[in-house]
């Protein structure tokens, strides 16, 4: 309903939470911008990692093993994720969101710009191999509460019949990353090889440091949430939100993880594997090309912008789990046909496919997942479960896949079945956790319980 008072207009609802627009349009804003970095360094980090990590850093591997090498550096930083899923949740719901939002950007986004100062093989022989992994373990730990808070954040100011459509606005920005991502490498890949490789790939992650300045700034306007603030009034801040998670919600923090597995899983598969994939010297249906799969990215995430929030906002009319089952469905039943189409060597199939693959199939998964995850848990610990479904997920999907597939790629002559079979397994784990979700949609985020 709306309240009306001489100076505003608020947005109230059945949570008893009450929201200044104002407030409301500065949340999703800064969800929005931090969403924006994160999958900017996600994308430009995954495409590095497919197209000119291998040479630059890794050089006396061979190409295969310079691959193999590169997406494990990619995987390090997943694996770092949870660990700062664990570090920030607990701060997150112990002394509010918005600490957590500002610390997790500036450490995500120092850490993409000393990526671009790094030394090459050639430079310092194995020093900047080294240095590579700790910055990526430095990205991941800031990355493992970052959407964690953005989704948490958004979630406890938005009106709750409405909750899925504000929930998908800040995975706007993830898009939006994408396409900065995508775009500029697909711009720089248009440059002489040399050119390239000696100073030019440097350029997207020094550039990261404008969307540092401009989310910080953003969001140290921020206000704490209602939820939060009720907390802090009624003294019911837990002390030890890892330890009440543990105790109350290991169900609800697996059922978080199955449904991930075919969302974050399909992501990496078709943002980085499929470009490795398409790209590869030996086998590769375009080999050495850098242009076709940033290319098909960027086309994609402009789809993704749209659909994400179509999603998001259509679990609200009819319900999250629904549209989740749906959606890993519908990933699972285009998985073969749609990689075989790949290998055809149609540029516009191969586009198409990255279309649909990440725009319907992702999106349907992660449009009624932003408000999902944080309704499965309670007010106390709600940052925490979020944070660790979410991360441990990524560990074990979107960290894993790229390696794991590189492996299998190079074991089976680069072989579309790969990517398919892989694709196939990741939807069917989500579609089949579904049947475990209780339908959250409309919960108030101020009880203290777990949906059930």
């Amino acid at each position: 309903m709306l309240v009306t008072t001489r100076t505003k207009t608020k947005l109230a609802d059945a949570d008893g939470a009450v929201v200044a627009p104002d407030q409301l349009r500065k949340a999703t804003l800064a969800s929005s911008v931090g969403s924006a970095l994160e999958y900017y360094d996600f994308y430009i980090y995954g495409l590095a990692s497919a197209l000119i990590f291998g040479p630059l850093f890794f050089k006396p591997l061979g190409d295969s093993g310079a691959l193999i090498a590169s997406f494990a550096t990619y995987g390090v930083g997943f694996a770092a994720r949870p660990f700062g899923g664990i570090v920030f949740g607990y701060i997150g719901d112990r002394y509010g969101r918005k600490m957590v939002l500002l610390l997790t950007i500036g450490m995500m986004g120092l850490a993409s710009f000393a990526i671009g100062l790094l030394p090459t093989f050639e430079q310092a022989g194995m020093l900047g191999a080294v240095l590579l992994v700790i910055l990526r373990i430095v990205q991941g730990l800031g990355a493992g509460a970052e959407q964690a808070g953005a989704t948490t954040l958004i979630s406890e100011v938005a009106p709750r019949r409405r909750r899925g459509f504000f929930a998908s606005l800040p995975f706007v920005g993830i898009q939006l990353g994408t396409l900065l991502g995508a775009g500029t490498f697909a711009l720089i890949a248009l440059a002489n090889k040399d050119v390239l490789e000696g100073w030019l790939w440097r350029v997207p992650f020094l550039a990261s440091f404008i969307l540092i300045i401009v989310a910080v700034f953003i969001r140290l306007k921020l206000k704490e949430t209602p939820v939060f603030q009720e907390l802090e009034k009624h003294k019911n801040v837990v002390k030890n939100p890892v330890g009440e998670l543990w105790k109350h919600s290991k169900k609800n923090v697996l059922i978080g993880i199955g449904l991930r597995m075919g969302e974050n899983g399909n992501s990496s598969i078709y943002s980085a594997l499929l470009i490795a994939f398409l790209a590869a010297k030996d086998g590769g249906i375009f080999p050495g090309d850098k242009f076709i799969g940033p290319v098909g990215l960027l086309i994609a995430a402009g789809f993704a912008a749209i659909m994400v929030i179509t999603f998001g906002a259509l679990s609200d009319r009819i319900g999250r789990v629904r549209v989740y089952r749906y959606g890993a469905l519908f990933q699972a039943v285009i998985a073969l046909p749609a990689f075989y189409l790949v290998t055809l060597g149609n540029v516009t199939l191969v586009w198409v496919v990255m279309v649909v693959g990440i725009a319907l199939g992702v999106q349907s998964m992660l449009g009624p997942q932003c408000p999902l995850l944080p309704e499965l848990f309670g007010s106390q610990y709600r940052f925490t479960g979020v944070a660790l479904s979410r991360e441990l997920s990524a560990v074990l999907a979107g960290g894993l896949v790229p390696v794991v597939g590189a492996v299998l790629l190079g074991a089976t002559g680069n072989s579309w079945m790969v990517l398919a079979i892989y694709s196939l397994v990741l939807a069917l784990i989500s579609f089949v956790t579904t049947f475990f979700t209780p339908e959250t949609a409309g919960r108030d985020l101020l009880l203290i319980e777990d949906a059930k």
